[in-house]
């Protein structure tokens, strides 16, 4: 039986904001991919970065602000270290939970930059809140370097951009890794946004929404699964209401109506659905979309849990 393709997207609760909490929830992320692995599946793995790498940034600045001598970091750097770290811990705990079943699959993570538009509307319009609170006067310095603030209950944040991602420059080397039997971390936290100049990628001033680039990964490597594994059991119409309902399929045209509704939450399930709807019906191939419990990876892909996109 030839084996299929599967992206699988790892949400926050895949994760946790300390270091010994994050490998202990990893352990339960990578029983289920070896569940699929097992189950016939060649996989790359992506994930969230949402609290990694306002961590990283957070600690940095600070750090910078207490010693003149360094200076602050750029997001694009914070990006890169969210992605090293957490796939160190992500790729050692899977390779554990592969050889306690008697299977032999390298693992390995890829620093992913991802090209986005100098000329995106993201840039002038950011909507992503990062890093710590600061004074009135530190919120006017950065207004002055021409950072964007923002306004909180505790005091002022920085705001980034969320720019659409348009390319994967290390897509050739995640399809050669996993030709060779690899199982692939790559494009963490949406990947690294960067501008093309020339020959030179430098980094932007961004956070990519990491749905969006799972797509693009999924349909870079020919996936025939993209699989968003989160905290909830089925995508819900009226989440969180009294009358809310589970819906266990969702058609393309169902989905783009439930959109014009207004009723996914934009931080969360809107960006899924997004990406499921694009994945599905960017191709004439008979690809799928699911959004299931990390517990339930195996059962979803069965079609006896989760939610399943169709066209």
């Amino acid at each position: 039986m030839p084996k299929k393709r599967m992206v699988v997207v790892l949400g926050r609760d895949a994760f946790a904001e300390t270091f010994p909490e994050q490998q202990k929830a990893i352990k339960k992320a990578a029983k289920a991919i070896a569940d699929l692995i097992e189950d016939n599946y060649d996989i790359v793995i992506t994930h969230s970065n949402g609290p990694q790498v306002g961590m990283l940034h957070t600690a940095m600045t600070e750090f910078a602000r207490l010693d003149n001598q360094y200076t602050a970091p750029p997001m694009s750097v914070c990006s890169s270290l969210s992605q090293g770290y957490m796939g160190y811990d992500l790729q050692n705990i899977l390779r554990t939970e592969l050889l306690n079943r008697g299977l032999y699959k390298p693992v390995v993570t890829l620093i992913t930059q991802v090209k986005v538009d100098p000329f995106d509307e993201a840039f002038a319009n950011p909507t992503k809140v990062i890093g710590r609170y600061m004074t009135e006067e530190e919120a006017e310095k950065e207004q002055q370097k021409g950072n964007h603030v923002v306004k909180q209950d505790k005091g002022y944040r920085r705001i980034i951009a969320s720019p659409n991602p348009l390319e994967i420059y290390e897509i050739d080397s995640v399809k050669a890794l996993l030709e060779a039997n690899h199982l692939v971390i790559a494009s963490g936290g949406g990947g690294i946004p960067v501008l093309e100049q020339g020959t030179n990628l430098k980094g932007a001033s961004a956070v990519i929404e990491k749905d969006a680039t799972a797509k693009l990964l999924a349909e870079g490597v020919k996936a025939d699964t993209l699989l968003f594994l989160t905290g909830v059991d089925k995508v819900y119409y009226g989440f969180g209401k009294p009358d809310a309902r589970p819906l266990d399929t969702i058609s393309v045209a169902e989905a783009e109506g439930y959109i014009k509704e207004d009723i996914f939450e934009s931080g969360s399930m809107l960006p899924k659905i997004k990406a499921a709807i694009e994945f599905i019906t960017g191709s004439d191939d008979n690809r799928e979309a699911i959004i299931a419990p990390i517990e339930k990876a195996l059962d979803a892909v069965h079609g006896r849990a989760g939610t399943h996109f169709t066209k």
